[in-house]
């Protein structure tokens, strides 16, 4: 069964599910502060970072919970949807794998709770009747999904995904989405590359435009040449707003996540990658979770914008 292995949890009690999904979460990122001077820490991330490239459309928080209950789950759907969607049926006996669903319903326009919530609170809003409030996020709550492995029935269709895994399309992909992003992107000749060898940099266009310049050493390896264009649009957009040389130096890490995320998503060979979480070893586990919500965002900001392009 897809969800039985040894690290694995479960979240089988209806009354304690919700406290249980969140310790999880906390458990982890507090895990993963005590040993971000381990080798393990990194493994951990990095099979993080696994699922979040499979799921790149998912808070870190769902991915984190995913992770702890069926690292190898690969697509995830309701019961209903598996049926009614894609003619598939969850196999019997299969343990339902618990992630954090939205609540969107009305919401009062000044404390942004439900009707229910609202009327418990100390809110006095009544310039408009419940029923005429607009719908708006008001929680989350846990929701039962199945991976594809714990089901049958019909294949799925291809992903469309797929066709833009090799590299000699997605460069040319990545510089078109450059102007959503709001990023310049440049590949330079061997014969004019000014630094080095460093593969890429990201720096602005000059002392008077902040817009970040993206530019890569071109190169025969249109992999590996992609991978560092990702890395340094992820500087670009992680890193503008920071003036602490030691905060940018530590983004270097998240910068490299996301280059790992995206890379994997387009099924490109990442595994060379390496994570030096010593960067973050006075990190708490509130700024972890901040880091975490970076990658997440960011990576999902880079697949959408070559998505759509």
């Amino acid at each position: 069964m897809a969800t039985t292995s040894d690290s694995s949890v479960s979240f089988d009690q209806t009354d304690t599910r919700s406290d249980e999904m969140n310790s999880t979460i906390e458990q982890w990122i507090d895990d993963l502060v005590a040993g971000v001077d381990d080798a393990q820490a990194s493994e951990e991330l990095q099979e993080w970072l696994d699922v979040q490239s499979r799921f790149h459309d998912y808070s870190y928080r769902n991915t984190l919970l995913i992770k702890r209950q069926c690292p190898e789950a690969s697509r995830v759907a309701g019961y209903r949807t598996w049926q009614e969607e894609f003619d598939r049926h969850v196999t019997e006996g299969e343990s339902a794998i618990w992630i954090w669903a939205p609540i969107i319903t009305k919401q009062c326009p000044e404390c942004e709770n439900s009707p229910s919530y609202h009327e418990d609170s100390d809110c006095e809003y009544d310039e408009t009747p419940p029923e005429e409030w607009s719908k708006g996020l008001v929680g989350f709550k846990p929701t039962a999904v199945f991976d594809i492995s714990q089901t049958e029935g019909e294949p799925l269709p291809e992903l469309e995904t797929e066709a833009t895994g090799d590299a000699e399309d997605l460069v040319p992909a990545l510089t078109d989405a450059a102007d959503d992003l709001g990023v310049t992107v440049r590949i330079v000749d061997g014969a004019e590359w000014e630094h080095g060898d460093a593969k890429g940099v990201c720096t602005q266009r000059s002392v008077h435009d902040l817009m970040p310049v993206v530019k890569a050493k071109a190169r025969p390896n249109k992999a590996d040449l992609a991978v560092t264009l990702i890395h340094e649009c992820a500087h670009a957009l992680l890193h503008f707003d920071v003036d602490d040389g030691a905060e940018r130096s530590k983004r270097e890490v998240e910068a490299e996540a996301v280059a790992y995320i995206v890379g994997r998503y387009f099924g490109l060979d990442t595994s060379g990658s390496a994570f030096y979480l010593a960067a973050w070893h006075d990190d708490d586990p509130e700024v972890i979770q901040d880091r975490l919500g970076r990658i997440s965002s960011t990576a999902q900001k880079i697949i959408g914008a070559i998505d759509e392009g």
